[in-house]
């Protein structure tokens, strides 16, 4: 039997288990208290992750989780032990608020810092290389949303370090910390990017809700001085980059693509 890869970080930073390990897209998890207080570790072998967790560590706790240990594949955090949901907040009438709390942190993360950033960001124009055969052999909104991204890259504002997946589920309450991002996937560009994916969430039926999405790139827009068309042009854009994707790993994007149209109907409109 295999050793469980959390293990030797168990011993070589004196953690105490305080709950059951788990396995995520991220890799394999485990809350664990260490001197104390309440961490979460995480080994992933991903490099996205890897790259990720270097990030966390450069915002030093400035808008996201405070990494408490890191070593190359592993990652000590601290715990987010807040009763807050920004989803459940989202589906219970308080849907402007939780996207005023998502457009908060990210202002926090897009904020200047004296150091360089850590070495191997993704620039925007490479994350969407994914859309542009996509749009060639597939036309019709793929094509439009590939348009759309190609004219907002060729002409970029405002490039800072991006998050690349701010959203209701990567935003948690920790308690006297405040609201803070885990999970990033280590990005560069305009910062607008960053507010197109928390828009289409926390779920589809939220989503697609009549008026739903151009009332929350309108609070968004206003909560983070940004253009409101532009905006809706970069949901659009990333809503056919994450099609993209979905179709690319075999299955049918059609959530996506009923957002997607949603936000080129408010374009036209």
């Amino acid at each position: 039997m295999s050793r469980d890869p959390l293990q030797p970080w168990f011993e070589r930073w004196r953690l105490e288990p305080n709950g059951e390990p788990f396995d995520s897209l991220a890799g394999r998890l485990a809350p664990v208290s260490f001197q104390g207080g309440p961490a979460m570790l995480k080994v992933s072998r991903s490099a996205e992750e890897i790259q990720g967790a270097q990030l966390l560590n450069w915002w030093a706790g400035e808008g996201a989780a405070r990494v408490l240990a890191l070593d190359g594949e592993a990652v000590l955090l601290e715990r987010a032990c807040g009763a807050g949901d920004l989803a459940a907040m989202a589906r219970s009438g308080r849907d402007d608020e939780a996207t005023q709390i998502l457009c908060a942190v990210a202002g926090r993360l897009h904020s200047p810092r004296s150091a360089d950033p850590p070495a191997g960001l993704v620039p925007l124009e490479r994350w969407f290389r994914a859309l542009w055969p996509t749009a060639d052999s597939q036309g019709g909104d793929f094509a439009r949303s590939a348009q759309i991204a190609r004219s907002l890259l060729a002409e970029p504002r405002d490039r800072v370090v991006l998050h690349g997946d701010l959203h209701h589920g990567n935003v948690l309450d920790f308690g006297a910390r405040g609201w803070l991002a885990i999970d990033p996937k280590g990005l560069i560009g305009e910062r607008g990017f960053d507010f197109a994916n928390m828009v289409c969430n926390p779920d589809f039926e939220t989503a697609v809700s009549p008026g739903r999405l151009p009332r929350q790139v309108a609070v968004a827009s206003a909560a983070a001085d940004l253009d409101p068309a532009r905006q809706m042009r970069w949901v659009s854009a990333y809503l056919g980059l994450s099609a993209s994707w979905t179709l690319g790993s075999g299955e049918d994007p059609w959530r996506a693509l009923a957002i997607l149209r949603l936000a080129l109907a408010a374009l036209e409109a």
